[in-house]
């Protein structure tokens, strides 16, 4: 294909009116396709049903510990649930507690204390005068959400392909005190599916931070979310690596089971030293008198242990995997060459990250909706929605069906390329 540029104004506007006829016809369907967040669909929601099953009226709900699960008690967590939870996120079973459905509460909580208690008896966050979070972009809105709700300022880190610019990464840590923490998620990243190197992982476990009470917050939420049997990104495991680097108390892991189970009624855990898990079993003694247990039960007894967590991943990736490799091929097919866009190729997690020509996201997004396609607002993926270049969209081809993922994706290419020629004529 010939790329935009490189076609005169003339063919730009012949193009542009072939492009027109097909958007108004499409218009006209009056369409309703949602590519907007990473929700799975209720095919993948099906794998699940039969936890449904296995605890009843006449079921046992006493744990192998003799806890009785429909009463009081358990702020850690059941012990069974601890350790299927802790072999998923590949840490021992006593640096666990286990928590309620969403690992995004647990981060919220976490951030909380620290801004009203403190970390390890460090000054509380609200009794300083500036506090500051570094935020690896394009990144996930909902961690960005959380710090801004509190008031911190975020620095945004450029993303790599190996994963955030360690060098600038080193140095707001090792020379700013007021640096207390950065966001990561170091496997199949929201939304460009990158996974961090080794040489990165080891660079964030070597930190030497001005604050004592800096914080990596490691949200691993996709470790098992691959699409391939045969390429997974392999992750080094990073408790571990601070450990060895003398830095034990430098990270909170957070994980859960939203997207492998139910969303809404899945499992959350925080994994850390314990030094950390002692302040914050404290703070929850105040918080919480334990999390759905019976809950915890139903998944342990349903997934058994972590193996049947990657077979129950394999299902949902027989379903994930064509979706995302259908988006690819039109994008592929219809762009390629192009040149008004980029776009990754992952081989995990839940979301495609799409860049378009510097200045056309919002219009791009804009332009989707007015044919009936809602996906996620332009700019969503840096702290306070601004986007420094408007380019980056977050592709989220998990809910539709194959049927509406096609047609969704269509007229996002349609968008792209009518937008596309808008800017290079000088129309934006």
């Amino acid at each position: 294909m010939t790329a935009y540029k490189d076609l005169s104004r003339e063919e730009l506007l012949e193009l542009k009116s072939g492009l027109e006829a097909r958007f108004t016809e499409i218009k006209a369907k009056g369409l309703k396709l949602d590519m907007s967040r990473g929700k799975p669909s209720a095919e993948q929601l099906n794998l699940s049903m039969e936890m449904m099953d296995v605890l009843n009226s006449g079921a046992d709900l006493t744990c192998e510990d003799g806890v009785d699960c429909r009463n009081y008690g358990g702020l850690d967590g059941i012990a069974e649930a601890k350790q299927l939870l802790a072999d998923m996120m590949e840490v021992p079973k006593d640096n666990v507690i286990i928590f309620g459905n969403s690992s995004l509460n647990v981060m919220y909580d976490t951030v909380a204390r620290a801004m009203t208690h403190g970390v390890l008896g460090s000054t509380p966050w609200c009794k300083l005068d500036k506090v500051k979070f570094l935020c690896p972009v394009p990144g996930y809105d909902r961690h960005f959400g959380i710090t801004e709700h509190f008031g911190i300022e975020m620095i945004n880190i450029p993303m790599t392909p190996t994963g955030p610019d360690m060098d600038l990464v080193e140095k707001y840590v090792n020379e700013d005190p007021a640096v207390k923490g950065i966001w990561c998620v170091p496997k199949y990243s929201n939304p460009q599916g990158i996974t961090y190197s080794d040489e990165t992982v080891f660079r964030f476990a070597n930190l030497k931070p001005a604050a004592e009470d800096f914080r990596i917050y490691w949200d691993n939420a996709y470790c098992v979310h691959h699409l391939y049997e045969d390429k997974q990104d392999y992750l080094i495991e990073i408790l571990t690596e601070c450990k060895k680097a003398g830095n034990p108390d430098m990270v909170y892991k957070f994980s859960s089971t939203s997207k492998i189970s139910f969303p809404g009624s899945g499992i959350a855990a925080l994994a850390a030293s314990d030094a950390n898990l002692k302040e914050i079993r404290s703070m929850m003694q105040v918080q919480t008198i334990g999390h759905d247990k019976v809950n915890q039960l139903r998944h342990v007894r349903f997934f058994k242990d972590v193996h049947g967590i990657v077979e129950h991943m394999k299902k949902h990736a027989d379903i994930l995997r064509p979706k995302f490799e259908a988006v690819i091929d039109i994008f592929e097919k219809e762009l390629g060459g192009l040149e008004i866009g980029s776009w990754t190729k992952p081989l995990g997690g839940y979301f495609i990250s799409f860049d378009s020509m510097d200045g056309c996201a919002k219009a791009i997004v804009a332009k989707a909706k007015e044919a009936g396609v809602v996906l996620t607002g332009a700019g969503a993926t840096f702290p306070y929605g601004k986007d420094p270049h408007d380019s980056n969209i977050r592709i989220a081809p998990s809910y539709p069906t194959p049927e509406e993922l096609s047609l969704a994706t269509d007229i996002f290419v349609l968008s792209v390329k009518l937008v596309s020629i808008d800017k290079l004529l000088g129309n934006l």
